[in-house]
This record gives structure tokens, sequence and C-alpha cells, in this order.
């Protein structure tokens, strides 16, 4: 049986969210406190104390992004997990771009609104993160504009796991007008099936 370790309101709901996309069963064990991830139990899974971590009988992947491309490439169809050695290297560009120009100005905006009380909360921070955010924005809109998704017609790993680092957007009410077609295709990714049945998950 698969066991993924972590919260769905976590870096986890990304690796949910690709278990979910390929139907294959596994078990969720969302809850694991902070002091529970530094226990010699948990260690053996993933020795950096943290999640997500996945263990499919056996085989043991930590960090997220590592999470889905497995998942994909072991349990995902052929949309998910493109059959060409060119569709991998697409697959690993986009996934690896989102967590480098991306996740971490999204981050510095959900903090500094949201996450950090107010009294240590820096609006310049904020409106540096939106600022930072442009240009890998247009990036995706311009490439977007050619086809559906971002490696042709069909929805793959590469969307999740693009989409699933945007997820945030919404959160910090990041105005995306100024890319419409990057904006559509969030909406698109988030309305799936598969990513609405995270809602329910802890």
């Amino acid at each position: 049986m698969i066991k993924l370790y972590g919260s769905a309101m976590s870096r986890a709901g990304r690796s949910l969210w690709a278990l979910e996309e390929t139907g294959v069963k596994f078990e969720h064990v969302p809850k694991i406190p902070q002091s529970e991830t530094r226990n010699p139990e948990y260690l053996k899974i993933n020795p950096n104390g943290h999640v997500p971590a996945l263990d499919d009988n056996g085989t043991i992947i930590w960090e997220s992004m590592a999470i889905n491309l497995y998942v994909a490439e072991k349990y995902g169809k052929t949309t998910l997990w493109p059959s060409t050695v060119e569709g991998h290297g697409a697959c690993y560009q986009w996934s690896f771009w989102s967590m480098t120009e991306i996740e971490t100005p999204l981050l510095d905006i959900f903090r500094h609104r949201l996450m950090l009380p107010a009294d240590q909360r820096d609006e310049k921070v904020a409106l540096a993160g939106i600022e930072t955010l442009k240009a890998p924005m247009t990036v995706l809109d311009q490439h977007l504009q050619k086809s559906e998704y971002l490696l042709g017609k069909e929805f793959t790993i590469a969307d999740l796991n693009v989409a699933s680092v945007l997820t945030l957007a919404p959160y910090v009410q990041l105005d995306l007008s100024a890319t419409p077609t990057a904006q559509k295709w969030l909406q698109n990714c988030l309305g799936r099936p598969a990513s609405q049945r995270l809602a329910g998950m802890k």
C-alpha cells in the first residue's frame, strides 16, 4: 500500500493531487505534529524531518516535486506522463521552473499578507514579491497562448506541478488579469475533479 505523509494544507497537497489524478489506491497520513517529524521512526522515512514523504511499498521518496514526477511516471497514464524523453524533459523543466521562479515570491506575499502576525508583516516584501512574479507569469502566459496546456492538448504532471505552486495565488488575491491566458489555464487546472477532492482532505 502506498502511504503519503503530510497535510493537504502543506506541500503534501500537490502530491495528494498527483495521486488522485492517477486513481491509484493510497493511505493518507495527514497529521504529523512538528515534534513527531523528528522522531527516529519518521526520520527513517524522511531524514530531513519534513513532509511530504511517500512510502511506495518500501520505496521511499521525499520532496514534493520528486514525489509527483515519480507518481506520474509509475502510475500515470500517457496523458499525465508523456511517452517521450522530450516530454519528460519538458515536465522536469516546468516543474523545477515553478519552484525557482514562482514559489519564493508567492510565499513572500503569503507570509507578509496572511501568515505572519500583523506586527511582523512587511508590505514592502509582499509588493516586491508581486513585482518579481510579473516576469515569470508573462513567460507562462506567452507559452500557454500556443497550446491549451504546457505540453500541448493534454493535461500532464507539468501542469499539475506548476498549478500546485500557484494555488497560493487565489489565497493572496494575486491579480492575474495582466496574464489572462495563464489565469484561465490555472482556473481550469484547479477545477479538475482530482484537485477539487483535496478540499475534503485534512
